[in-house]
């Protein structure tokens, strides 16, 4: 691999669309980028979605079902009417055998579209869901102290409210196992933490930015820290995250169709635009502000896995997802939710651009967890 510099010339690889806008990508002398070589190297040979695949998932489910047995549900699903989430219960019912809760978590910034497709999956698959709703004053709250620190992880305050509700009602109900959609086949390419990837809820993070910016206490905010959840609830109270979609064939493309014709699911113009402010804030605030494209490792992701053709990605990612029209609308508003004029955001997006750095956290310590992860083969993905 060629050295990584901060400053240098252009260069974007020759198989996939990750580019030097990651300041620390590295290539080799080909022009092929680390990720495309983690890929070849630590996912696709432990990556089995064939017949070995499939005995894994059955013994997996068996082993759901068996511990199940005389209980109102075997294991719990965070469902956000997104495709991952969605063709994971899809899974997990059809092909697993498994009785699941959904649980969702309404943060304030569902689509009507994301609503009718967790409401046309819950008629027909007969599950149930119970829907966890954040104190919007407090999540407002949050999200402008977010805004207000000009980092460009603007998505951590919706992220932490998910997840963290999720654990917290799995281990307050004692459900021991935890499905998700998380895969390799649109996700094995991570965006790196300048992108706003930051590795989990930091939350001495949260509280050092709320503590600056925020002006109400955050009293029922839901908000479990990467360590609790990754040491204290599963290697010592047993909490099991199972990834199911790594154990079939899903290809994104069959997985919307198969959805579509089941339930009349419907699928979404790009990823994660099933939360409206995950879209403006990923299609519009962080290539615009910070000049960062997480389209860039969601394509390369399809690249890898042989779903999309490289001249296509390179063809897509050269228009914006929204037009200016839209995006105007979108601006003002994300503004009058929190509570901003459209000119106190405007100063926001034309301020000084900070990282998590400029703020108390402990990414030290969550990186040595990281790194000892990739050691003990429980993290394949590429980290940093």
């Amino acid at each position: 691999m060629t050295s990584k510099t901060a400053d240098r010339d252009y260069q974007i690889c020759t198989r996939c669309i990750m580019d030097t806008s990651d300041p620390n990508i590295a290539f080799d002398e080909a022009g092929l980028c680390e990720y495309c070589h983690n890929f070849d190297e630590q996912i696709q040979p432990n990556w089995h979605t064939d017949d070995r695949g499939a005995r894994e998932l059955d013994q997996i489910a068996a082993k759901i079902r068996k511990e199940g047995e005389g209980k109102d549900f075997d294991c719990i699903i965070g469902l956000s009417g997104g495709l991952d989430s969605s063709y994971a219960t899809y899974v997990a019912c059809e092909r697993m055998g498994l009785r699941p809760l959904l649980f969702h978590v309404d943060a304030g910034w569902n689509t009507d579209q994301a609503v009718g497709n967790i409401e046309k999956l819950v008629d027909g698959l007969g599950l149930e869901l119970f829907t966890e709703v954040v104190n919007w004053q407090e999540m407002k709250d949050l999200q402008t102290a977010f805004f207000r620190s000009q980092i460009s992880d603007q998505d951590l305050p919706q992220d932490g409210a998910f997840f963290s509700a999720l654990y917290k009602f799995a281990r307050a109900h004692r459900i021991k196992y935890v499905l998700t959609g998380a895969n390799y086949s649109t996700e094995c390419c991570r965006e790196p933490e300048e992108w706003g990837g930051y590795p989990g809820i930091d939350k001495r993070l949260f509280k050092g930015i709320h503590k600056r910016f925020g002006k109400r206490p955050l009293k029922t905010f839901p908000l479990v820290d990467i360590m609790v959840y990754k040491i204290w609830y599963q290697r010592f109270l047993g909490m099991q995250i199972i990834k199911p979609l790594n154990l079939v064939p899903y290809i994104k493309a069959d997985a919307e169709g198969e959805l579509e014709r089941r339930f009349g699911w419907q699928r979404f113009q790009h990823k994660h635009h099933e939360s409206r402010f995950t879209r403006f804030y990923e299609d519009f605030w962080m290539p615009r502000k910070f000049g960062y494209e997480k389209r860039r490792a969601h394509f390369s992701s399809l690249i890898m896995t042989g779903q999309l053709t490289r001249d296509a990605a390179i063809e897509r990612i050269s228009r914006p997802e929204m037009d200016n029209h839209f995006i105007t609308q979108e601006f003002e508003y994300v503004a009058n939710k929190l509570d901003m004029t459209v000119n106190e955001l405007q100063a926001i997006f034309e301020g000084e651009n900070k990282t998590y750095r400029d703020y108390p956290n402990k990414r030290w310590a969550i990186g040595i967890g990281a790194a000892a992860m990739r050691l003990l083969g429980l993290e394949k993905r590429l980290f940093r």
